[in-house]
């Protein structure tokens, strides 16, 4: 994935030391995984993120079937799996160093939707129609996923192995103590946060509502925690941080304002979690290896793939937590058509522009995207499907609790505008974001930095709304 981008102000010299010193690291890394991918013309070398959490290893475990597969039907054909452990940051910074050259640029990479665009920008990717025009598997993918995977070139670079969806997790312990509804379903945002006010008034010592925030989140902030508000505010029928039209990002809108002003109350109000630990780049895996499970947090606005924390075998293991669980939708601001509001995003398997064993490598892809593989991996990540024979299967579709309330939400989805600027955009989301969690900045203040910024960073193709 690419690195993510920061917009830059003033840098200062340990600033500039600690880049230099991410930079030397992630070479320094890489260059010790071996010569390069073209090595060898019989190994395929896959990198991907491997979780920041010890105990969780379900990528590890999948990759490690499939490789055992690939190498029984490729008699002779070797798989190096290339992990990299890191925050999502650090993650799309080392890859993207490994991309740069041909003596480290890996044979497949995981890459994150939102930066696809960035990188087929950059050259860094190789467009794989070629390959897809003679792979019968690939109709089975359903459009707006193999969309997620294209460049503004119309060519596609990358297999989806998957959606997500968003919505409301609320624990119904929490909510019994605090006299909330167990088919708790919020119509709109005051909803939610006087739910919020509830469990702050009646039960002492769990962090009634956690919104993701700021810089160290990262693009968790941006998507989970602001756009699934931002894409609340009109009438869903229009994107508010892009406009198609004109192809021009949007300034100035009263939806913005609005977005940040809940991000504001939620922490001024202290109905999220501490400051300090909402800017905690490891938040996420407390928020889903410890609150949840001890029943700490009241309301989660997350993702459809927590399950996979939890499972058997994960280090993790909730046996309980379909049932101590609840999920609801998030609303729209006024409860306003079409009522519900979800983001969607994925990942993607893409061939680097200098990998050395191209065709080697989509071998490998086909392999992984078998139906039985493609089912086997939605269930063991908590996944929404992304191929036509899987999600009619009932196997899937009754595999784990939750699977038909975040498929439904496909419905009413909606997908980042990810353009090649998108990623500096989301930076300047997440410094906005940070500006009123802190207090360091009125939710007018923010949104005005964010407007300049957005003219900085997408040299001046902005529109007002």
């Amino acid at each position: 994935m690419a690195a993510e981008e920061v917009v830059p102000v003033r840098p200062t010299a340990v600033s500039i030391l600690a880049l230099a010193l991410v930079t030397t690291a992630a070479t320094a890394s890489l260059t010790s995984c071996g010569s390069g991918s073209g090595s060898s013309p019989d190994t395929v070398r896959v990198s991907f993120k491997q979780s920041m959490d010890n105990s969780v290893k379900v990528t590890d475990n999948y990759l490690a079937g499939v490789k055992k597969q690939f190498e029984k039907e490729y008699p002779g054909k070797k798989v190096e799996l290339v992990p990299i452990k890191a925050s999502d940051a650090d993650y799309y910074t080392k890859l993207q160093q490994m991309l740069r050259s041909p003596r480290t640029a890996p044979d497949l990479v995981y890459e994150d939707t939102f930066l696809i665009n960035s990188d087929i920008t950059s050259g860094y990717l190789k467009p794989l129609d070629s390959y897809l025009a003679k792979w019968k598997d690939w109709d089975q993918f359903v459009g707006t996923a193999k969309t997620a995977a294209r460049g503004e070139d119309g060519k596609t670079y990358g297999v989806p192995d998957g959606t997500d969806t968003r919505g409301l997790w609320f624990d119904k312990r929490v909510f019994r103590k605090a006299g909330l509804p167990l088919d708790w379903q919020p119509k709109n945002w005051d909803d939610v946060l006087a739910a919020a006010r509830t469990i702050k008034n009646k039960v002492p010592g769990v962090t009634p509502l956690n919104v993701y925030t700021g810089k160290p989140a990262g693009e968790t902030a941006a998507m989970q925690g602001f756009e699934m508000l931002l894409y609340g505010t009109g009438d869903g029928t229009s994107d508010p941080l892009y406009d198609k039209a004109s192809k021009k990002w949007i300034a100035g809108s009263q939806g913005f304002k609005d977005a940040l002003s809940f991000v504001e109350t939620v922490y001024k109000d202290k109905l999220g979690p501490d400051v300090s630990d909402a800017l905690d780049p490891n938040y996420r895996t407390t928020v889903w290896g410890e609150l949840m499970p001890e029943g700490k947090l009241g309301i989660n606005l997350d993702g459809s793939w927590l399950p996979q924390t939890w499972l058997q075998g994960s280090g993790r293991a909730w046996a309980d937590w379909s049932k101590d669980l609840g999920l609801a939708y998030m609303p729209t601001q006024h409860g306003q058509a079409p009522g519900k509001v979800s983001m969607s995003g994925g990942w993607t398997w893409a061939i680097p522009a200098k990998a050395g064993n191209p065709g080697l490598a989509f071998d490998f892809v086909k392999t992984m995207q078998t139906k039985a593989n493609a089912e086997k991996w939605y269930i063991a990540n908590s996944g929404i499907a992304v191929r036509k024979d899987v999600a009619d299967d009932p196997s899937y579709v009754n595999a784990q609790p939750g699977i038909k309330f975040f498929t439904d939400l496909v419905a009413s989805t909606h997908y980042r505008p990810a353009y090649p600027a998108y990623p500096k955009v989301s930076t300047a989301i997440q410094d906005a974001m940070e500006g009123v969690t802190t207090g360091d900045a009125s939710v007018d203040k923010a949104a005005s930095q964010y407007d300049t910024t957005l003219k900085d960073v997408t040299d001046n193709q902005v529109t007002t709304k």
